[in-house]
């Protein structure tokens, strides 16, 4: 997708990567409307990290994250546990939106998860917007359980669902969000929105990255961090387990607004409450 001759995003739906980092869709690089690139991608210190993407560290005993696996009461270890998710085919395929099918595999080949993935784009003067839905329907005969390494003992590690990594120059970056909230205090806590703000390498310039659930989404628990890296997740699994039934599907949405420049406060609160869903 390109605007004023400025590919704001690359999407890469059938990547050709090592197993170990679940080959999965996603999205880098995001550009803000000025060309500044702000998504890291396969970072030296965790080469599943892939810019902007849906993921899940623990679904059942499965790893739809990439890597290794957080295990209760041992640590990280490498298990033979990591999935992928498999482009299927778009049902839709135009500038304004995007519909793709998307199958979830376990290590072993299983279908597990079949997902409606809906992205929708919106450029303004300053700023664009990526609309992104999820729809996973769990196809097994069994409950799926969500969870993360919090979930499975580790202290404020509770990463799980759609999950955006930084670039290098945006470590200490400010973080912003609903009812007055600020800093890497922020980790596992709730918030009706989230904004990151980080600074570019060679160019003086900053972006600003608003971070906003649908208000009907299941309860949101936040994974951020401003140091040794940047990243953001509305954790659907943070503290505890979500379970999904055999047959459900489980709805999300999520607003992504990629900004020129660092907003206020009072700019990002105003834009998040007044989105219609």
């Amino acid at each position: 997708m390109s605007e004023n001759d400025v590919e704001l995003l690359r999407y890469t739906y059938r990547p050709d990567i090592d197993a170990f980092e679940c080959p999965s869709p996603s999205f880098h690089p995001l550009r803000t409307l000025a060309g500044d690139v702000v998504t890291g991608n396969r970072p030296h210190d965790h080469r599943w990290h892939k810019g902007l993407a849906m993921t899940a560290s623990h679904l059942d005993d499965q790893n739809f994250w990439g890597g290794v696996t957080y295990v209760r009461d041992r640590g990280y270890e490498v298990l033979p546990n990591v999935g992928s998710q498999v482009h299927r085919n778009f049902v839709e395929l135009a500038p304004e939106g995007v519909v793709e099918e998307i199958d979830w595999l376990t290590s072993g080949g299983q279908k597990w998860i079949e997902e409606r993935r809906t992205m929708a784009f919106t450029v303004e003067p300053d700023a664009w917007t990526l609309d992104f839905t999820s729809d996973l329907r769990n196809v097994r005969d069994t409950p799926l359980e969500f969870g993360s390494p919090t979930v499975h003992g580790r202290e404020l590690a509770g990463y799980c669902g759609f999950f955006w990594r930084g670039p290098r120059s945006f470590e200490h970056g400010e973080v912003l969000a609903s009812d007055d909230q600020s800093g890497p205090e922020l980790m596992g806590r709730k918030a009706s929105w989230l904004a990151y703000l980080g600074t570019h390498d060679e160019v003086d310039h900053t972006s600003t990255l608003l971070f906003t659930p649908a208000p009907d989404h299941p309860e949101v628990h936040w994974f951020v961090r401003n140091s040794p890296y940047a990243v953001v997740n509305p954790s659907l699994a943070f503290y505890d387990p979500l379970h999904l039934a055999p047959g459900d599907t489980l709805h999300l949405r999520y607003r992504l607004l990629i900004a020129n420049g660092s907003w206020s406060r009072s700019h990002l609160s105003t834009r998040a409450t007044s989105y219609t869903w």
